[in-house]
């Protein structure tokens, strides 16, 4: 009988080694899902664990994964998660010399679809001016909560050439070696500064219409979509921070929005009030905006956009008030 688990024959007899760094911290059930769902597609597994505590570290290595536990006495990002694993890689394989070896990074709450490797994989190798591509990531339960459907809407993005890539896609590695691997430093958003490197290189990052992967969001309550929320505006802001001048200008569009519609706005009408009780027809703004984005997106997606923003702007907040006290702050996790 043979062995559920093995590497497929085609990956064996193909050209592109496939590698596959899954990270992790007391995902259970959804990390076994992860695993079996990519040993069959790859050659290569790497579970880069965080901490956990629930068995994940035997359990990886029970399914035939090379565990890489990370020293949680250093600062942890999924930045940093990324790099160790890429590290292993390249001490087991050795470095990537050609761009025939390939990368699959994998979220440890995500199982990957049984097609989506190979679909990757042929799209790479008649495509070698691009170094990621992504697919369709899906919420596995979007009837769980409005903020699970919501999560599940803004994995839809559009098809072809992309900016950036979510924390699920097949690289090249030279290339993301080339760039010198994730940023280890950012606690959010690590994937879009990642991008924007890798282009200013010279490479593309591309979008498929194929399903890629199933999420598990786990988000049910108000709390976690906030403080998702606020971690976007810390990752805008850190990123305009890093490569907000021309012609990149990362995130400083989606930084200046959080700042106007969740500081600036309000913190202006409401010193104004105190002059003249007109200056509360200004609230009025803020209608006409929902009117505005409802036309394009929605109204459920539109009135979240634009609750979204306090939270954001709090993030962008809290980035420079550290910032300008000589500090950083930890993973902002919201499950």
């Amino acid at each position: 009988m043979a062995d559920p688990l093995a590497p497929a024959a085609s990956q064996k007899q193909g050209t592109a080694s496939i590698s596959a760094v899954v990270i992790g911290r007391n995902e259970g059930a959804r990390l076994r899902d992860c695993l079996t769902s990519l040993r069959p597609q790859i050659q290569t597994l790497i579970y880069v664990d965080s901490g956990s505590s629930d068995g994940s570290v035997a359990l990886a290595r029970d399914l035939g994964a090379e565990v890489v536990a990370l020293d949680m006495t250093l600062p942890f990002t999924a930045a940093r998660a990324r790099n160790a694993g890429l590290a292993r890689l390249a001490e087991l394989n050795g470095p990537a010399e050609d761009q025939e070896s390939l990368v699959q990074f994998v979220d440890g709450d995500c199982a990957v679809d049984p097609g989506w490797i190979e679909t990757a994989r042929d799209f790479l190798v008649q495509h070698p001016e691009v170094a990621v591509v992504c697919g369709r990531r899906r919420e596995r339960f979007p009837e769980a909560s409005i903020y699970n459907r919501l999560c599940d809407e803004e994995w839809d993005t559009p098809i072809g050439a992309a900016k950036a890539c979510g924390g699920d896609a097949l690289m090249r590695e030279a290339a993301l070696r080339q760039i010198g691997g994730y940023t280890n430093s950012l606690i959010a958003g690590e994937e879009p500064e990642m991008c924007l490197r890798l282009r200013q290189n010279g490479w593309k990052i591309w979008r498929l219409d194929a399903e890629m992967t199933l999420h598990d969001a786990q988000m049910l309550r108000f709390g976690q979509w906030w403080r998702r929320s606020r971690r976007a505006g810390h990752a805008f802001a850190e990123g305009a921070a890093l490569h907000g001048a021309r012609p990149a200008r990362h995130w400083v569009t989606e930084t200046r929005r959080a700042v106007i519609w969740g500081g600036a706005l309000p913190l202006m009408i409401g010193l104004t009030a105190l002059l003249t009780p007109w200056a509360l027809v200004g609230i009025l703004l803020y209608p006409a905006q929902l009117l505005r984005l409802s036309l394009r997106f929605g109204l459920r997606p539109a009135g979240f956009s634009l609750l979204g923003k306090f939270a954001e702007c709090a993030g962008v907040g809290e980035y420079w008030w550290n910032r300008l006290r000589g500090k950083t702050r930890g993973i902002l996790e919201y499950k």
